[in-house]
């Protein structure tokens, strides 16, 4: 497909259009940030602040404010308001410095290191940084498009559709079905889809207990399955079906316009049906020309994709080897990748990098479980060193403790973020 200003907007988004931001280094270099998420806002506080002013550094964010993907399933739960996951880009540029431009990125010229906005501007760069997130891989689940996410919501792409899903669940009639269809490995945050489950059966519980759940998935077991497992069993008994690869989970097609879900040739009328479909890079990445087909290959040490030394993938769009697709991954790629733009371009000293990543997941309330590990960078791929998980069984003051570290993070990795 050749991508061009009228493809690439066809999602009906909005836009905000921006003036001609043709930059003018004044001998400063340039870095231009695509994505304002976990990867993007990071890596652009963190060049902004440690060059103290020595590079001119633009990031491109079309959404004014920022809903977190990460603690978007505890607002579907009730623990959190829409406004607790919300947030904006103010202090990006008043404290830092950092030009944040509210348009959409349509092409990626390498060749001249320039960058097209949506509203007509340009930017040039030296370093280009790509934190797109994901989009969904067409046709993946049958009968299900963008078209049809009004219907039967994603939601994984944090705030209407958020807001969306939450609506159709406490809309729901007594004793009615909620169905996910759970996408394939890989995907944005692993434990996420089963922690969405654990949120909609803790309101289901209180507001519609003879509710049913149905879970249709391709893959035959999952991220921290035992402890989720454990945790429905012991707090929503009876609610939640889910129906893996060997049950046919991976053969299902839904028909939004008469609300049915069908599973291996079995069909089943559904009152909410969350599709999360296959995915894949942001689509700015696959304009760049840095994708293999899905995802953006990259050399570990510094994030740098492998297409071209001067553009860096982060976070969920990267196909960087044993992180998972999170946050915390996206953060911490940030910052060794933001220390490695800082030397290319000014000289300072490039440390090893050290990545790390935590997944918490609340499966009812105070009983939160998480799981981790440490990587370091080989010539091949980001290394898995050692890890950790929670273990079923553990006493209820530890599962307390370990939501209550998921809180404590949340508030770090957004003031790391945003400032």
């Amino acid at each position: 497909m050749t991508w061009n200003r009228r493809t690439f907007l066809g999602t009906g988004a909005a836009v905000v259009a921006a003036p001609h931001v043709l930059a003018e280094g004044q001998g400063k270099s340039r870095v231009v940030v695509i994505g304002g998420g976990a990867g993007g806002a990071t890596a652009a506080r963190y060049i902004a602040k440690d060059s103290e002013g020595g590079i001119d550094v633009t990031l491109v964010e079309p959404t004014r404010t920022y809903f977190s993907c990460f603690f978007s399933n505890l607002y579907l739960g009730g623990f959190k308001t829409i406004d607790d996951i919300g947030h904006t880009y103010g202090a990006l540029a008043a404290a830092h410095g950092i030009n944040v431009v509210h348009d959409w990125a349509v092409e990626v010229d390498r060749a001249g290191k320039i960058v097209t906005l949506a509203g007509g501007g340009v930017l040039e760069y030296d370093k280009l940084i790509l934190s797109p997130g994901i989009d969904f891989v067409d046709g993946a689940v049958g009968g299900w498009d963008i078209s049809a996410q009004n219907r039967m919501p994603h939601a994984y792409k944090a705030g209407s559709q958020t807001e969306l899903l939450k609506a159709q669940i406490a809309a729901m009639p007594e004793g009615g079905t909620y169905a996910m269809v759970a996408p394939p490995n890989p995907y944005r945050c692993p434990p996420g889809p089963y922690e969405r489950i654990s949120m909609v059966a803790h309101v289901l519980k209180a507001s519609n207990p003879t509710a049913k759940i149905i879970v249709a998935d391709p893959k035959p077991k999952f991220s921290k399955m035992a402890l989720f497992e454990e945790g429905w069993a012991n707090h929503y008994p009876g609610m939640i079906d889910w129906i893996g690869e060997e049950f046919g989970g991976g053969n299902v097609s839904v028909d939004p316009d008469a609300m049915t879900l069908t599973i291996d040739g079995d069909e089943t009328a559904v009152d909410v049906c969350n599709v999360i479909p296959a995915m894949k890079a942001g689509r700015i990445a696959e304009v760049a020309g840095v994708t293999d087909g899905n995802w953006a290959p990259v050399n570990a040490a510094d994030m740098s994709s492998k297409a071209d030394p001067d553009v860096h993938v982060l976070g969920d769009a990267s196909q960087q080897g044993d992180m998972p697709k999170s946050a915390f991954s996206a953060n911490s790629q940030a910052k060794a990748c933001a220390n490695a733009v800082r030397g290319a371009l000014t000289g300072s000293k490039v440390f090893p990098p050290r990545y790390s990543n935590t997944c918490w997941s609340l499966i009812a309330a105070g009983d939160g479980v998480k799981v981790g590990a440490t990587y370091e960078a080989t010539e091949e791929k980001i290394a898995r060193v050692d890890g950790f998980i929670s273990q079923p069984g553990e006493s209820t003051e530890l599962r307390q403790a370990t939501y209550e570290e998921s809180e404590g993070w949340y508030a770090g990795i957004i003031a790391d973020m945003f400032g």
